[in-house]
C-alpha cells in the first residue's frame, strides 16, 4: 500500500511551492476535516462544486453511494483553486479527505507531493475509461484516479450570420478554409470570430487546439508549427476578423460577444450549451479543425475522483466502493448531464448522444482531446503554460513577432 506515514509527509514549504507551481494561491487550512479522528462510519468527500447545495442531484448521489457502502458522507465544497491548496495543506497535517475530486491538471501536482494513492494501490478499475482522458491523471507511469467527466473546446457558429455571408459551414475543413470563411463574413459587414487570449491559463487553454492542431508540442514552444499557430491568431486580429478585445477576453466575456448575434464563430466550451439555448441563437457546433484538416486535439477540462493517502489504510476499500459508485455507468450519465460534461467512457457517451443528438460534435471533440499535463509533463505544465500565454499576448499586441515571442517563451521555460 502507498501508506503516507506522518514521518514521510512533505514539509509545508514543499507543498506550498507545489501549490504556487500549480497556479493556486496560498491560504490557511480550512474547515471540512479529513478522515483522521473522524467517526469510522463517516467518510469525507471534498469537491469543487459549490454550486450544488444540499438536496441537489449531486449531493443526493453522494448520500446514495454512502448508503450503498454502509457509511455516512460528510461533504465539503470549495472553489477549484482553493480546493487544491486545501488538499496540499491537509495532507501535510494528516487530515486528508477520503475522496478528493479535483480539476484534472492538479492531479500531477498532488501526486508529486505524495498526496494521492495510485489505482494499483486503491484498486480503482479504469479499464473502460478512454485512454486520452485517463492520461490527464497519469504521471511517471502510474494512474492516480479516474475522470468523472470531461469538457473541451469547439467552435460555435451562428447559422444566420454565415447564411448572410454566403458561407457553407461544411466548407470549413482546415485553417485555410476557416480563414476564407472569416474573410467572407467580414466583407459582408459582420464580425468573424471571438476567443479568449487573456494572459492567464484561460488564454493557454484556448490557444492549445491551434498549437496542437499545427502539430506542435509543449516541450518545444518555439517550433515552426507553434509559430504557425500563433501567426494564424495574429493574422486574424491584424485583418480584423477577430477583435482586439480577445487580448482581455475571458471565456465568459468572449461568449458574451458571441451571444450579441454579431459574430460568425466563437471558440468556447461544452459548459456554454445551456447558455447558447437561452440566448435564442440559431447555432451549430464544429470541432476545431487542424491546420491541414481533421479535428485538432483540444485540451480536456473536468475533474478526477482520487483517493488521498491515509494513515489508516483500512479505509481504502470503502473509499474505493464510493469512487466506483460515483463513476458507475448510470451515475456517470446522470452526473455528466447535470454538469454539462461528456462522459469518459464510450458506453456512456453513446447514451448521451442518443438522448441529445446536439452532443455529437462535443463527443467527437472529447474523443480527440488531450490532457494539458499529458506526455508526462506533470508539474512542468504550469510554467510552460505561463510562457505560452505571455507569448500570445506579446504577439497579438504587436510588441513581438510570433517567432520572437515563442523563442523568448522557450528560453524562459528552460
Amino acid at each position: 500500500m502507498n501508506s503516507f506515514s506522518r514521518r514521510h509527509r512533505p514539509t509545508a514549504a514543499v507543498l506550498i511551492s507545489l501549490a504556487v507551481a500549480a497556479g493556486v494561491t496560498a491560504c490557511g487550512s480550512g474547515s471540512g476535516g479529513g478522515s483522521e479522528g473522524a467517526d469510522s462510519g463517516t467518510y469525507t468527500v471534498w469537491d469543487p462544486y459549490p454550486q450544488f447545495a444540499k438536496g441537489t442531484a449531486w449531493t443526493k448521489l453522494l448520500d446514495k453511494c454512502g448508503t450503498a457502502a454502509g457509511v455516512k458522507i460528510k461533504r465539503t465544497a470549495f472553489d477549484t483553486s482553493d480546493l487544491t491548496n486545501k488538499a496540499l495543506l491537509a495532507a501535510q497535517q494528516g487530515n486528508s479527505p477520503d475522496l478528493l475530486i479535483v480539476d484534472n491538471p492538479v492531479v500531477s501536482t498532488l501526486a508529486e507531493a505524495g498526496v494521492l494513492t495510485t489505482t494499483d494501490d486503491n484498486k480503482l478499475d479504469t479499464s473502460k475509461i478512454d485512454p486520452n482522458l485517463l492520461a490527464a491523471g497519469q504521471s511517471g507511469g502510474k494512474t492516480y484516479g479516474t475522470p468523472i467527466g470531461a469538457n473541451t473546446l469547439a467552435l460555435y457558429y451562428n447559422k444566420k450570420v454565415l447564411k448572410q455571408a454566403g458561407v457553407d459551414v461544411a466548407s470549413v475543413k482546415d485553417w485555410a478554409s476557416l480563414t476564407a470563411a472569416l474573410e467572407k463574413v467580414r466583407k459582408a459587414g459582420k464580425k468573424g470570430i471571438t476567443f479568449s487570449a487573456i494572459g492567464t491559463e484561460e488564454g493557454s487553454f484556448q490557444f492549445l487546439p491551434w498549437f496542437w492542431g499545427a502539430g506542435a508540442k509543449l516541450t518545444r514552444l518555439d517550433s515552426a508549427q507553434g509559430e504557425s499557430a500563433l501567426s494564424l491568431w495574429k493574422g486574424w486580429v491584424k485583418s480584423g476578423v477577430a477583435p482586439n478585445s480577445v487580448l482581455n477576453n475571458t471565456q465568459t466575456t468572449s461568449w458574451q460577444e458571441f451571444t450579441t448575434g454579431e459574430y460568425a464563430f466563437a471558440e468556447n466550451g461544452t459548459w456554454q450549451l445551456a447558455g447558447a439555448k437561452k440566448a435564442g441563437l440559431d447555432y451549430g457546433v464544429l470541432p476545431i479543425p487542424g491546420a491541414s484538416g481533421g479535428t485538432a486535439a483540444a485540451p480536456t477540462g473536468g475533474e478526477f475522483v482520487t483517493l488521498p493517502a491515509q494513515d489508516d489504510t483500512g479505509r481504502y476499500p470503502t473509499s474505493q466502493k464510493l469512487a466506483t459508485c460515483l463513476t458507475s455507468t448510470q451515475n456517470l450519465y446522470d452526473t455528466d448531464t447535470t454538469l454539462s460534461y461528456v462522459a469518459p467512457t464510450t458506453e456512456v457517451q453513446d447514451k448521451q448522444v442518443a438522448a441529445d443528438p446536439e452532443l455529437k460534435p462535443w463527443v467527437a471533440a472529447v474523443r480527440t482531446a488531450k490532457g494539458r499535463t499529458s506526455d508526462d509533463l506533470g508539474t512542468k505544465y504550469p510554467k510552460i503554460s505561463e510562457q505560452m500565454w505571455k507569448a500570445v499576448q506579446s504577439a497579438l499586441s504587436g510588441s513581438k513577432s510570433p517567432k520572437d515571442a515563442l523563442t523568448d517563451a522557450q528560453s524562459a521555460v528552460k
